[in-house]
């Protein structure tokens, strides 16, 4: 199965750090962000990956190559220096990812999920990983119910900015810039998307306090 990182982001609440090193090459336990998911999921099977880059993208291209020394085949999906937001990116880079089910995973966060136990073929359109809320997102995103993701809920929780997808989610977009979290809702309202929560490790690094906190916790002064 063919995965996607989702790299083209400003990263705008890291600034200035952001303004010279795109927010997937900073670094955390010793090496860039996306360098560790690069790592899991060329470890899970993953090993073909499209990259979507914008914001200072061709550092990350200078970064990681071809793949090649990560045992991956690493291709990019270049968007416009105000990138394409999720959904757009993902619409753009169909093309390198086929017309088999995908994983996408958010280059900035930082996770021990193991990307082996994500279903090859979801039911419906789409699978989420949900995280316990972070204290930025308290109220959560989304809910699980049987197995089956829940606009609503008791217990809501966070989408980790990890799931597999089907490309007929994306069905009827036209390209240009868009959100991937209405197509998601959409799915859960149609029920035709399924979820899990996932208890490990999970950082989002969306700024320069929650970096902070990251390093600490990876044992970094």
């Amino acid at each position: 199965m063919k995965a996607m990182l989702l790299a083209a982001g400003r990263g705008e609440r890291l600034r200035p750090l952001t303004d010279r090193i795109p927010k997937p090459l900073i670094e955390a336990g010793g090496k860039p962000l996306i360098v560790h998911l690069v790592e899991a999921l060329v470890k899970a099977g993953h090993d073909d990956i499209v990259i979507n880059l914008a914001w200072l993208g061709e550092t990350i291209e200078t970064e990681l190559g071809n793949g090649g020394r990560y045992g991956a085949r690493v291709r990019y999906s270049p968007e416009p220096d105000d990138a394409l937001e999720t959904g757009g990116g993902i619409l753009n880079a169909l093309p390198l990812l086929g017309d088999a089910p995908f994983v996408v995973v958010s280059a900035d966060i930082y996770t021990d999920f193991p990307f082996a136990r994500l279903p090859q073929e979801p039911e419906g359109l789409g699978h989420l990983v949900l995280v316990n809320n972070p204290p930025h997102n308290s109220g959560g995103d989304f809910a699980i119910e049987n197995g089956q993701l829940r606009n609503e809920g008791n217990g809501r929780l966070t989408f980790s900015g990890i799931g597999v997808y089907r490309p007929a989610l994306f069905d009827g977009k036209s390209p240009g810039r868009f959100p991937l979290a209405p197509l998601l809702r959409k799915a859960a309202a149609d029920d035709r998307a399924t979820a899990e929560h996932y208890t490990g490790e999970w950082w989002d690094v969306g700024s320069l306090e929650r970096l902070e906190a990251l390093r600490k916790r990876l044992g970094e002064d």
